[in-house]
């Protein structure tokens, strides 16, 4: 419904005559929105388009990204941390082994530990937890062939025996009983 038809003919002329050539609408028609709504409308309407806007820039730039490129460089990365890893654990090991492996021949009383590592097969040789399965056939073997490469064995020399008793001081058996008597004797014989 229009202004006309709301106010009748007679004022309708009235109200015109009074305006001027200003315009007047008709608030309940539904053409008239409040300005604080329409800011708010429009403002949302301008976010939209700024945030259509960055997402299509970033559709654009992950376009220029080469997803099979990426991809191929991580897996050599976790092929690299993996081979890097394996070298690490196998280099503990190996330390292991060879701490194992010096502290046994020490312990087997080697002369030269390198000389006889040399000798050992080492493939042979395995560490479990801190023992060395198959070593002792190998060092019996290299004792047996090469002895000296082994210290021998020193046995403890025996204690002197001491008897209590008394002794009997020069003469009773031709012994001489100090050096005066010692030397007189060792002369007298060479004459």
């Amino acid at each position: 419904m229009d202004l006309k038809e709301l106010l009748g003919e007679e004022l309708y002329k009235q109200v015109t005559e009074k305006a001027g050539d200003n315009k007047i609408a008709v608030v309940s028609d539904g053409n008239y929105i409040p300005k604080d709504k329409f800011d708010a409308v429009n403002k949302e309407k301008n976010d939209y388009k700024k945030q259509v806007s960055e997402r299509d820039t970033q559709l654009e730039e992950l376009k220029k990204v080469d997803a099979e490129g990426l991809q191929a460089k991580i897996d050599e990365l976790q092929q690299t941390n993996e081979t890097q890893k394996t070298e690490y654990e196998d280099q503990l090991q190996q330390q292991q082994f060879d701490f194992a492996l010096k502290d046994a021949l020490s312990g087997a009383k080697v002369k030269n530990p390198k000389a006889v590592k040399a000798l050992l097969d080492t493939e042979k040789i395995k560490l479990d937890g801190e023992t060395l399965l198959g070593l002792d056939d190998q060092l019996k073997a290299i004792k047996e062939s090469d002895p000296y490469m082994f210290e021998e064995d020193k046995q403890e020399p025996g204690k002197p025996s001491f008897t209590t008793g008394q002794h009997q001081t020069g003469g009773g058996n031709g012994d001489p009983s100090n050096l005066q008597e010692a030397l007189a004797q060792h002369f007298t014989q060479q004459n």
